[in-house]
């Protein structure tokens, strides 16, 4: 095997990792909702989507060192500088350490001052949430440090090991609170299910780094100031991005909560379906990341611009191709999911939510290549553009309309945000070199055009309504012809051809044939 098709080979089993560890994660949210929405009341359910909202801010603490330790172990690993790799992941660790404890004080407090936060919330479910918060935020901030470990695997692209702890984590927690709401636990048993899988997944990540990769060294001798100016370089536009992408999609149920808090257990169910787009767009592309970082070292800008154009293309083939079917076929996905109450309730902001996901994540290649090549910082200002307008879009929207308006400044949001990467960041990417044009016909607007026909068809299913034989025709039609188009049209006749040469004859594709990702 030739150093091309050992490169790509790898690029794809991490990436095959990455959607497995995604899509297994995203089954186990999927498979949450219809049991907990039968199994609890709505008021109930709507506090457990807060608890775990609420809970998810901890991640925003990381600051995107996790993300910086993955990019400078491959990066040094590519220069053979293994001292600096090990300062890099010690300082890491030890400020990881100390954001966790700050976040453990801000759970505190916001459990504290939960009612005050929430005045719709009834009465009686105020100590439970209080406790199942202050649970489920602790075993994430205990969890912040730990997370260094499963990011050295992502930069020795060893994505399987991973992938293994975090499915089995995430498959023992959603066991455990399915049995919690089952046996009438209520919200404080859940948040012990969660709890408890958390902290083992996360010490699981120590234990096997420590055993799978020794040379690996973490001491307190190791942080140095050096580590933490690199670092603070490195991650201070991803803590941008962070609370950037904190008011895009964060605090939506929270401001639901706020100030139409009936909605939130139907809001919570719409935002788990589009949080799947999302893993598993990210789930993906993460894989690129040591790519980048590897054709960064080399300067090899000519390279990433040809990683760009063809990874954004599949990204939307991956976008349309499960984000469109949740947009025509709504109203039956949710209730065979989650029953005909939430359908009714959830379907108009499900399709709003997913198509702000599908306009916002059409840019994740681009993202995920700054951020492994370490051009981010040059981009800092559109996720906090796109935040601001996403805020106080939902705010005074929701307002005004309820929950409803919410989804709708989600909206406004995305395309605020990829109007600006367009406008302002991809005509700043030095590192990156491609025709502007070319990616955008070639990346987005190719696959977006072969769907062109299927819009009128879900016009038809709106104005029949979701109940109707035509409409349940249409839908299968649309399904049917969205399929071929978008083989037809947006995936190039050699992938075709190399596609059914897999399926017919048995042979492995040749990925490594044509336009290698590395050298």
């Amino acid at each position: 095997m030739n150093k091309v098709s050992s490169s790509v080979r790898v690029v794809l089993g991490n990436a095959f990792a990455n959607v497995l560890r995604g899509g297994i994660a995203a089954l186990v949210a999927i498979a949450l909702p219809p049991i907990l929405t039968r199994s609890l009341p709505v008021s109930t359910f709507g506090v457990w989507g807060l608890v775990l909202q609420l809970g998810a801010y901890v991640g925003v603490l990381d600051f995107g060192l996790q993300t910086a330790v993955s990019r400078f172990v491959a990066h040094y690993n590519e220069l053979g500088d293994r001292t600096r790799r090990d300062s890099v992941i010690s300082t890491a660790f030890a400020a990881l350490a100390a954001l966790g404890t700050v976040a453990l004080a801000g759970m505190l407090v916001l459990a504290w001052q939960l009612p005050r936060i929430f005045p719709q919330m009834p009465g009686p479910l105020h100590g439970e949430a209080r406790l199942a918060l202050v649970m489920v935020g602790g075993s994430l901030a205990f969890s912040l440090p730990l997370g260094t470990f499963n990011s050295i695997f992502i930069g020795l692209q060893r994505n399987e090991v991973p992938t293994a702890i975090v499915v089995t984590g995430k498959v023992v927690g959603g066991g455990l609170v399915v049995l919690a709401a089952r046996l009438g636990g209520g919200l404080v048993w859940m948040a012990v299910g969660m709890s408890a899988a958390n902290v083992a997944t996360a010490l699981a990540q120590y234990w096997t780094c420590r055993h799978v990769a020794p040379d690996m060294r973490l001491s307190r001798s190791l942080v140095s100031r050096e580590a933490g100016r690199e670092l603070f370089d490195y991650c201070f536009s991803l803590a941008v991005w962070l609370v950037g992408m904190l008011l895009v999609s964060g605090l939506s149920t929270t401001i639901v909560g706020m100030l139409d808090f009936k909605s939130v257990a139907y809001f919570t169910v719409a935002v788990s379906l589009t949080n799947y787009l999302a893993g598993l767009q990210n789930a993906v592309f993460t894989a690129l990341m040591p790519v980048a970082a590897a054709l960064g070292a080399r300067q090899d800008a000519r390279r990433l611009g040809e990683v760009l154009i063809a990874t954004t293309r599949y990204g939307m083939l991956i976008l349309l191709l499960t984000g469109l079917p949740l947009i025509i076929c709504s109203f039956w996905i949710l209730r065979l999911w989650v029953g005909r109450d939430y359908a009714l309730h959830a379907q108009p902001f499900l399709q709003i939510l997913v198509a702000a996901q599908i306009i916002r994540l059409s840019a994740t290649p681009y993202a995920v290549l700054l951020m492994g090549t370490g051009q981010q910082r040059l981009v800092i200002l559109t996720p906090l553009i796109e935040g601001a307008i996403n805020l106080i879009s939902s705010v005074l929207l929701g307002m005004r309309l309820g929950a409803i308006g919410v989804a709708w400044g989600a909206l406004i949001g995305g395309v605020v945000g990829l109007t600006c990467h367009f406008a302002y960041n991809m005509p700043r990417t030095k590192s990156i070199s491609f025709l502007f044009g070319r990616y955008l016909k070639s990346g987005i607007l190719r696959p977006l055009a072969a769907t062109l026909p299927v819009v009128p068809l879900s016009i038809g299913l709106l104005l029949f309504g979701p109940n109707s034989f035509l409409a349940a025709a249409i839908t299968l039609v649309s399904g049917g012809l969205l399929l071929w188009l978008l083989w037809r049209f947006a995936v190039d006749p050699e992938e075709r051809n190399r596609v059914v040469r897999y399926l017919f004859s048995g042979r492995k594709l040749p990925w490594g044939a044509r336009a290698p990702l590395v050298e």
